[in-house]
């Protein structure tokens, strides 16, 4: 391997990634409809404090050793030091296997307690069932990050596709078999396939390592003494934890945001009162939180993921532009314009689709779609900010986003307990709450990457475009399923036709408007068949 050539360009890494995240998530979307039709919007609420309870922890053994190893590695790559690299990795690992193993037996031990905090103590056979999956998925994320580091995301494309294969089966089959036992059973054998996943998962990363050891031992050996110079392993650990830490209490932060939902949506819809009497019951609490979580949460990092596995692409890419000079400002530009490219029509077609989509896919428990029409456009601003935090990460500014996440935390627990009480607007206030939470995080980051950055941002490229072809789409979208609906009287075939038009109209505006012109464009296609 010749260490002076980039084995693959950032556009090439991002479409990979991008086609990988949305089979993961189209399966992780489609295992989900039978889910709620075995469990219900209740076994949803049960399984969703479960996961988040779960997340977190996963966030704090293991979030940001990742993106550390991603650009640490690629940092040395792009110097020629390939045995510090190798080095960082192993250190890493050391370190996500301790967190890991810590958060494991941690979740297991304290199972009853954080049910009863967060007022879930249904939840607790199904936070059981996902203590062993902290760490093999801590182990995990830093084999990715690593070839991620190495502009190489194949192995983490694979990895993560089987990861949610077996989740699906192994989710699906279990709760199907479980919840004749109860409710409670029958959510802890949907959070089985969550283990199972990252069991295999782990298991692929890990035999394309083994099966890529002698190449990356060949080129710590061929470069190694023309490159590398002795570094101490706790310099490197330092390094690590530093750029780790700040991502991780970022990234907890939200995380922290879904545990808080579990705990608020329901204290406050308790407090909903009209004309003296309490609206809302312990069990129908329950059931719009499952809402909640279990199809608004869905479908909306469904559309957000994709510019997060552009997000993710991005910080190597950055920190090798850094190191090298080389074309720092159109990177980011790419970057942020590809991720809004995706997230405006991804939440156009949600809030004007939203009831409609949830109609289709839960026709048995078709309820929520209020939150689609309400909340979607939240997708936006998630992707934004996914987008300036990786790369203000890239930058080496990891503290910031830090900042942004603590400020959208504390709009979000505001508005939640003002909306929410509110009979008439209930668990539409959490969607409220959501979507200035990511204004306030992604505002406070887009100004420090300026400072610090002085990123010319092309806001007719990156924002007029994307929203003007996506309001035309929208359009075309409404007038389309109306017809189509009139016509036929099929909700399923109208929300078909909408989705295809839509998606025609989206991509003609763009051509018009020349959003899709230019050499990053041209570019793309072919470097990535190359």
């Amino acid at each position: 391997m010749n260490p002076n050539k980039e084995k693959n360009s950032f556009q090439r890494q991002a479409v990979i990634l991008m086609v990988s995240t949305l089979i993961v998530r189209f399966l992780g979307f489609l295992y989900r409809l039978p889910m709620t039709a075995i469990i219900g919007d209740q076994g949803n609420a049960y399984y969703a404090t479960a996961y988040n309870i779960y997340v977190f922890l996963l966030v704090l053994s293991a979030y940001g050793l990742p993106t550390a190893v991603a650009k640490l590695v690629s940092e040395r790559v792009t110097l020629g030091r390939y045995k510090e690299a190798h080095r960082i990795f192993k250190i890493a690992l050391f370190l996500a296997g301790i967190a890991g193993l810590t958060c494991s037996v941690f979740l297991a031990a304290f199972a009853k307690p954080l049910c009863n905090l967060v007022k879930m103590p249904q939840s607790y056979f199904s936070i059981i069932v996902l203590s062993p999956a902290v760490f093999i998925a801590s182990v995990g994320a830093v084999f990715r990050g690593y070839f991620q580091g190495m502009k190489n995301s194949f192995p983490s494309a694979v990895s993560q596709v089987v990861e949610q294969v077996f989740n699906m089966i192994f989710s699906v089959l279990i709760a199907w078999i479980l919840v004749k036992s109860g409710l409670e059973l029958g959510a802890a054998g949907g959070t089985i396939g969550t283990g199972a996943g990252a069991a295999a998962g782990f298991i692929v990363i890990f035999c394309i390592y083994r099966i890529k050891l002698p190449d990356i031992k060949r080129m710590v050996n061929d470069f190694q003494k023309e490159n590398d110079s002795y570094v101490r392993s706790v310099d490197l650990i330092s390094e690590i934890l530093k750029i780790a830490f700040p991502i991780i209490i970022g990234a907890a932060v939200f995380s922290l945001a879904n545990i808080l939902d579990t705990v608020m949506v329901k204290d406050r819809l308790g407090k909903a009162v009209s004309e003296g009497e309490i609206v809302f019951t312990e069990d129908q609490a329950n059931a719009l939180f499952g809402q909640l979580s279990g199809k608004f949460s869905i479908l909306a990092t469904m559309a957000a993921s994709l510019s997060a596995a552009v997000a993710a692409a991005a910080v190597p890419n950055i920190a090798s532009a850094l190191k090298t000079g080389d074309g720092l400002h159109d990177k980011v530009n790419e970057s942020l314009k590809l991720s809004m490219i995706i997230s405006f029509p991804a939440a156009t077609g949600l809030t004007i689709l939203g009831g409609p989509i949830i109609q289709m896919l839960f026709p048995d428990n078709p309820e929520g779609g209020a939150l689609m029409t309400y909340g979607s456009i939240s997708v936006v601003f998630l992707a934004f900010t996914q987008s300036v935090t990786s790369v203000l990460q890239g930058a080496g500014k990891v503290s910031i986003p830090v900042i942004g996440a603590v400020a959208g935390l504390l709009v979000k627990i505001v508005l939640n307990y003002a909306l929410i009480s509110i009979p008439s607007v209930n668990i539409i206030g959490a969607v409220h709450s959501t979507t200035a939470c990511y204004i306030a995080a992604g505002a406070i980051d887009a100004y420090f990457l300026r400072k610090y950055t002085g990123l010319r941002l092309n806001v007719k490229e990156v924002f007029v475009k994307p929203a003007v072809a996506s309001l035309v789409m929208g359009g075309g979208c409404c007038a389309v399923y109306n017809v189509v609906l009139y016509a036929l009287r099929s909700n399923t075939v109208s929300v078909l036709a909408a989705v295809v038009a839509g998606a025609a109209i989206y991509f003609f505006v763009l051509d018009v408007t020349g959003a899709l012109a230019g050499k990053y464009w041209d570019r793309l296609g072919e470097r990535f068949w190359r």
